[in-house]
């Protein structure tokens, strides 16, 4: 196993940690390579329907001028950091002293950046950054007159531009794309497909409209961090504050926000806000998006987490777009490794000597410099933090693994392998007023806080345990639950004109060890809003990487509540009947050793 960083180090990468003082991954003067210029520069854009200045540097390798162009990278912060944050300051110098033109910016809303904070709309945010394309492509100067003629053009007003960077960072990209097609790559890291599932999940197939479970931890950490900018940096730009009630972000944004705070549902209000949410998440305009994406997405990583970039994938990989996916070890909630173990960081400078700093590498070097020789590598790879030998730590496919072995839900607790070995029964379990789960505390990692280890209190969930693997099981992508539940209090809120009203649970799938030790992996867990509570339904739990060892247990658990999220409204006792014509089942992508 490789040494990793204690959780309380660990990073928001590119995007929360930035804000509050915590270490990045992404950190640090990047490694030592070629010499190069940078200079400060302001923009004046218009930015949907104000206009306002965005600060940005620009980073010049030497040797470039106009009989010699480079490509060009362009990168912005994650929520809450700026162009001056190690974050994103480290890619600006990584790239540069690798011979790319590099211009880094502040985010709009962030840093000494204007305009609101309007959570990486393409009508905004993206036509912003559409307008820097611009600069690079030598069709406009900046504030004070600097230009920039020694950027490699693929035609008259097209520049040769590379995108990367991280959560709100990896978001941006796809917006820019979606508005302006003279992007040439992108390598979106750890960022979302649709904001109303990030928020708001709902991991049962088919719910789609119904809402999920509020992420209430995650989204007001973010939010309170976005609305206190005003009163923590002084003499901001005026065009960076809306209103009273709502001070940094767009209306739109805060209205979101305080309808998932209320904890109710009613219909016209949620259909706004799944509306707006999904408006600004790739999840709308991933149809306009043709520029090869490489898309990187966190393991350790439960604000986004892999089912996000395998739905990003999955979407562009069908419409024809060139797209590869890599899962690595770290994201929003930690799980970064020792660089000596193969992984990006790029505080080390170690692009060159990880897995996915090569293939970024690669990457831009087919897209931007257009070296046809050079290989992008597998469609898909994911790290396994069971290999100790870093140059093999990263395992490769040409496509994604499928659910392929299904174990089934007993009457008696257990899970088993064949629907002949169920023993019918039934199992009851009910709600408290107060949440009796505990998955996670979603900022303890970021401001130094102890977590405690996950907890079920009994009476209030469900589980079902496997026999003692006989081998090691690695599982890969996201396993599936079929559950049909008994709840007359569910049954008659049915036809509640406040969604709030039906039943919430949370499916997630713990590792036993043989001393009974128990492991949630990576914390992750699925939030469930029943869309029908008198049928069947499937939950998709989210993606994993994950070695279940031999003599270790699979645990399947369905818990009442979990603290992180908003829960059930009123007590619904929940009963689960099992038998071998009729039983629930987990189904798992299992590759081969």
């Amino acid at each position: 196993m490789s040494r990793r960083v204690p959780r309380a180090r660990t990073t928001l990468v590119l995007a929360l940690a930035a804000a509050l003082g915590s270490p990045l991954a992404l950190t640090a003067p990047a490694a030592a390579g070629g010499q190069y210029g940078v200079t400060p520069l302001k923009f004046t854009v218009r930015a949907g329907a104000r206009t306002c200045t965005v600060d940005a540097d620009l980073y010049r390798p030497a040797g470039v001028d106009s009989a010699h162009p480079a490509p060009a990278v362009l990168a912005t912060n994650g929520f809450g950091g700026s162009k001056d944050d190690g974050s994103t300051d480290a890619v600006g110098k990584a790239f540069a002293a690798r011979g790319y033109v590099s211009l880094v910016y502040s985010g709009l809303g962030f840093g000494a950046s204007g305009c609101l904070v309007s959570l990486d709309d393409p009508a905004v945010d993206g036509r912003a950054a559409s307008q820097l394309v611009d600069f690079l492509a030598g069709r406009r100067a900046a504030d004070d007159g600097t230009r920039a003629d020694y950027v490699t053009q693929d035609g008259a007003g097209d520049p040769r531009v590379g995108m990367i960077g991280g959560s709100y960072g990896g978001a941006v990209q796809l917006a820019t794309a979606a508005v302006d097609h003279r992007v040439d790559a992108l390598v979106p890291m750890i960022t979302w497909n649709d904001l109303a599932y990030s928020l708001d999940p709902n991991n049962a197939g088919g719910a789609t409209g119904v809402p999920g479970a509020f992420k209430w931890q995650w989204t007001n950490g973010f939010y309170l961090m976005g609305e206190s900018q005003p009163l923590t940096r002084p003499a901001l730009d005026p065009s960076r504050i809306n209103s009273l009630t709502c001070l940094h972000f767009t209306s739109q944004a805060c209205d979101t926000v305080r309808t998932l705070d209320s904890g109710r549902y009613p219909e016209d209000a949620t259909r706004r806000l799944l509306s707006y949410a999904r408006s600004v998440s790739p999840v709308s305009y991933l149809d306009r998006v043709t520029a090869p994406t490489l898309l990187v997405q966190g393991q350790a990583d439960t604000l986004f987490n892999l089912n996000e970039a395998t739905a990003t994938y999955r979407t562009l990989k069908a419409q024809g777009t060139e797209t590869k996916m890599i899962w690595q070890s770290w994201g929003h909630s930690g799980g970064m490794t020792d660089p000596a173990a193969g992984e990006l960081n790029l505080a080390q400078g170690n692009l060159e000597t990880s897995y996915v700093g090569r293939r970024v590498l690669a990457w831009f070097d087919r897209y931007l410099h257009r070296d046809r020789d050079t290989g992008t590598g597998p469609d898909f790879a994911y790290y396994r933090d069971w290999i100790s030998d870093p140059d093999h730590t990263y395992a490769t496919a040409d496509r994604l693994p499928a659910p392929g072995r299904t174990l089934y839900l007993s009457g008696d607790g257990t899970l088993v392998d064949h629907p002949g070995q169920v023993t019918r029964g039934s199992r009851t379990y009910t709600n408290w007023l107060v949440a009796t789960s505990h998955s996670e505390s979603s900022l303890a990692g970021v401001i130094g806080l102890p977590d405690p280890a996950p907890y079920d209190v009994k009476g209030t969930h469900l589980d079902w345990t496997s026999a003692p693997l006989t081998q090691a099981m690695d599982v890969v992508g996201a396993p599936r639950a079929t559950l049909k539940v008994v709840s007359p209090k569910a049954e008659r809120a049915q036809g509640s004109p406040d969604a709030a009203d039906r039943l919430v649970l949370f499916a997630k799938l713990y590792d036993e060890a043989p001393d009974g030790t128990r492991t949630l992996v990576h914390r992750l867990v699925a939030p469930v809003r029943v869309p029908d509570a008198t049928s069947a339904f499937t939950v998709t739990l989210p993606g994993i990487v994950h070695r279940f060892a031999q003599g270790h247990r699979l645990r399947f658990v369905i818990a009442a509540s979990d603290d992180a999220y908003f829960g059930n409204r009123g007590i619904k006792p929940v009963t689960v009947v099992s038998s071998p014509e009729d039983t629930g089942t987990l189904s798992l992508p299992v590759v081969p050793e």
